[in-house]
């Protein structure tokens, strides 16, 4: 399955300017997710983050991944039209920077779940290149 914005916008309780996702490329429901963030100067994020050097804040890298497990998750009949939210991040690792003009490639798969409460292990990438790796907790309401 492939999602467009508008069709991300169904799924996901998020808005500007904390939606992250631009594009779900893959998603099996329940299992994983691949997407993508067309990284802007335009974003708000780089008048403080930095104005001489914009790079993307890792809190926000982060946050686009469990955005993309949360798209695998959401697309479950069980969970359609629930807000998730983050029950804790282990092992995060920046390799290196996201900046103005990077295409942000996202992959996360759940790798446990029992009930309401799962795990993703997530990958984000620019140019084949790993830029930050995590495990993430979530929650479902």
């Amino acid at each position: 399955m492939e999602f467009s914005a508008e069709e991300i916008m169904k799924i996901l309780p998020h808005r500007y300017p904390m939606l992250l996702v631009d594009r779900i490329t893959a998603c099996e429901p329940g299992i994983c997710a691949d997407g993508m963030k067309c990284v802007s100067m335009n974003e708000m994020t780089f008048c403080g983050h930095f104005p001489e050097y914009p790079v993307m804040p890792g809190v926000l890298i982060l946050e686009a991944l469990a955005q993309t497990g949360a798209v695998a998750i959401l697309t479950l009949d069980e969970f359609k039209g629930k807000i998730p939210l983050f029950g804790g991040v282990k092992n995060a690792r920046f390799r290196g920077q996201v900046r103005p003009g990077d295409r942000m490639e996202l992959h996360c798969e759940l790798t446990k779940r029992k009930g309401q409460v799962g795990i993703g292990k997530a990958v984000a990438k620019v140019d084949g290149k790993v830029v930050c790796s995590a495990e993430l907790m979530f929650v479902i309401r």
